[in-house]
């Protein structure tokens, strides 16, 4: 393209004029489509751009550090470790995993934990009960 404009690359970037004059339809061939002309436009146009959509930032309680930190009714982001046909086990960062048993892990009945929650994702949950002796978090994410 640039060499059919008498230009450079760089050229190709800086001026939108020039990019303007280009007719993508005469670069069209058995290997290059019109989609992948419109990318390489794209990237002119903006170049560097990332054509991924934007991670979303994942941060656990930063006051959550052991299980003796946990009070009932708090709520904490976690992500889901583990599912079981009993339900399924949250990291909310700290040593422990915190379990969600189905009933909790919805308002309606489900039979199938996986009808809700899925592997490495990231969940809101309250905690519902902590066992300090057997070192075990109960956890719901009902009305969360």
């Amino acid at each position: 393209m640039a060499k059919d404009l008498d230009c450079t690359v760089t050229d190709l970037i800086k001026d939108k004029e020039i990019r303007s004059k280009i007719s993508l339809t005469d670069y069209i061939s058995d290997t290059v489509g019109l989609p992948t002309l419109q990318d390489i436009m794209d990237e002119l146009d903006k170049p560097g751009r990332d054509p991924r959509k934007a991670i979303r930032v994942f941060e656990f309680d930063k006051s959550l550090q052991t299980i003796n930190d946990l009070k009932e009714g708090m709520v904490v982001p976690g992500i889901v470790t583990n599912i079981t046909n009993f339900g399924c086990f949250v990291d909310i960062g700290i040593k422990e995993n915190g379990l969600v048993h189905i009933s909790q892990l919805a308002d309606k009945f489900i039979s199938d934990p996986t009808e809700i929650v899925s592997i490495h994702q990231q969940v809101m949950v309250q905690v519902l009960e902590v066992d300090w002796e057997r070192k075990r978090v109960q956890l719901t994410m009902k009305g969360v």
